[in-house]
This record gives C-alpha cells, structure tokens and sequence, in this order.
C-alpha cells in the first residue's frame, strides 16, 4: 500500500495532467490534518455515520454537496484527489458510479462498500411505474432502515479501529451510542406506524423500499431509483388509480427533487402533497442531522396514513 505522501505526490501529476498545465484544478487539494484519520465518504447518511464514530479522531470529508442530489454527481479533480489521499474511503457501489471509478483507480484498498455490510434489496417496494432502465435493478436506499445503517455504523467503527488502533475503544463506544440511538428511532418507527388506517405510501420516486419493508408498508411508486425519469400520462393515471384505491390523502415527494410529478399526482386523485426526506443529501442550510430528519419523516408518515 502507498503511503499518503506516495499517493498525494501521485495524484496530483494527476490532478495538473486534468488541469492541462493549469495550476487551478489542484490549488485547493486539502492537506489532511496531522494525526487524525482521513475518512471520505460518498454522500450524507454515510458521513453522518463517520462523524459519529470518528468524532475527534478522524477529518470526514462529504463529497456531496449540500442540496446537490448526489445520485450523477461528478467528481472534480480535487475530489479525486481526496479519494486517493484517504485513509479510508466510505461508499455505496453502484449508487455513485464516478466515485465507483475513482476508488477502483486509486483507493481500492482503502474501501468500505456498504453495500457488502447490508446487501440491497429488489422487490414489490422497490421500483416504481416508471423504471424501464433499471427494472430490477438493486435499491440503494439502505440507509431508510434504521437497523441496517446501525450495521454499517459497526463496519465502519471496525475498520476504523484497524487503521487506527490507539483510538479503537474510543470509536467502539461512539458506535455503540449511535447504534443505541438508532434502535431508539427504529422503535419509535415500530410503534408510531403500528397502529394506522392506510398502509400505503404514495411516492413520485421509488427511494423509502427498506423503510416500507421494515415497518409493514406498501411503497407506491411513480419513478423508480432514479428520480429523473418523465412518467407518461398513462403511467400517472395507472398510479392515480392505486392511490384512489387505496384511498391516499397524500402524495409524497422530496427535498432534492422538482415537486412537479407529485403535484400532477396529486391533482388526479385529490390529495394533498407533502415532503418525505430520502436523505440522499441535506438541504443548503439545513440546521437537522439524520435522527432528527427521520423523526420529522415519521411525523409526516404518521398524519398521512391516520395513525393513532
């Protein structure tokens, strides 16, 4: 394995061959911050996670921006450069495919796929009318479950611990808070949807599967994992007439993404729209973390379906 200062003098001939002689591509690489290990994660719940359990002892950098939805995200030279210089890279294989590319070129073994921690899953709650490109195809939206992101807070404590041994009993006792937190919100889930008049979810996008399959839901959805998909008229009518069926009062969408699909939803069947966070990534601003977003979501879920 190369040391940092091997891989940092490597990718930045990278990063100026990128710049075509440039010095701009490479002028803001970040220098990692002595003694504490370098963790870079893909996107929101998973840096939720590394700072939790790293604290003090690590520097996380997110290579999602705040309001950006990560799913196409593009990676500049300078996050390239993070990749390569990490310590420990944090992803989702498949979820963010230039990262995919930038792990297998520089960081292959540096990574953490959560996707070997809590494998995804297909199924009736995870796809959507609209999925013709990815029928099939695994969700990745593991981290709507609440026990699954608590497995991978373990994976990543223990490979924390590997890399950095002096601090290994410090990171166990902040996953096992996190962990203990996050059985605390699964439980809160379990008994807040324990008892509702509909079970059924009307989304505009195919992202809350595990948190259907965990609690006893049914996912109704318009796109599928992808959100960018156009539905055609005949694909909202057909999605309508479940949620008539099933007698919705809302239509979800999300933060991140145009409410137009659910707002035409919605004007078909009567029902109201409102806000279901995937936690892809945080809004610009956003003053909440994850445990808390989650807490609103079920504050929503719980109005929508008539819960007692």
């Amino acid at each position: 394995m190369l040391s940092r200062s091997l891989r940092r003098a490597a990718v930045t001939g990278v990063c100026a061959l990128l710049a075509l002689g440039t010095v701009a591509a490479c002028s803001d690489y970040p220098a990692q911050p002595s003694g504490r290990t370098g963790v870079v994660t893909g996107f929101y719940p998973l840096q939720f996670v590394a700072e939790k359990v790293g604290g003090p002892d690590t520097d996380v950098v997110n290579l999602a921006q705040p309001g950006a939805e990560p799913h196409d995200m593009e990676l500049s030279p300078v996050q390239v450069g993070q990749v390569s210089d990490a310590d420990l890279v944090v992803y989702l294989k498949g979820f963010q495919p230039q990262l995919d590319e930038a792990i297998e070129q520089n960081a292959a073994d540096r990574a953490l796929d959560v996707a070997t921690v809590t494998p995804p899953a297909t199924g009736a709650n995870h796809s959507g009318a609209v999925d013709e490109d990815h029928a099939g195809a695994p969700d990745p939206h593991v981290w709507l479950d609440p026990t699954r992101l608590a497995a991978i807070t373990g994976s990543v404590s223990s490979r924390l611990a590997q890399l950095d041994p002096e601090h290994a009993a410090a990171y166990a006792a902040r996953a096992d808070a996190l962990i203990a937190e996050l059985n605390k919100l699964d439980a809160e889930f379990t008994a807040g949807l324990a008892d509702c008049r509909r079970r059924e979810i009307v989304t505009s996008h195919a992202a809350f599967g595990y948190l259907a399959d965990r609690y006893k839901l049914t996912q109704i959805a318009l796109t599928g994992l992808t959100p960018e998909s156009e539905p055609t008229p005949q694909q909202i009518a057909t999605v309508a007439a479940e949620a008539r069926k099933h007698g919705a009062t809302t239509i979800f969408f999300e933060t991140l993404v145009s409410p137009k699909v659910a707002e035409t939803l919605a004007a078909e069947t009567g029902a109201k729209t409102a806000v279901l966070d995937p936690l892809e990534g945080l809004t610009e601003g956003a003053t909440g973390d994850y445990l808390s977003v989650m807490r609103a979501n079920l504050a929503t879920l719980r109005t929508a379906l008539g819960c007692s």
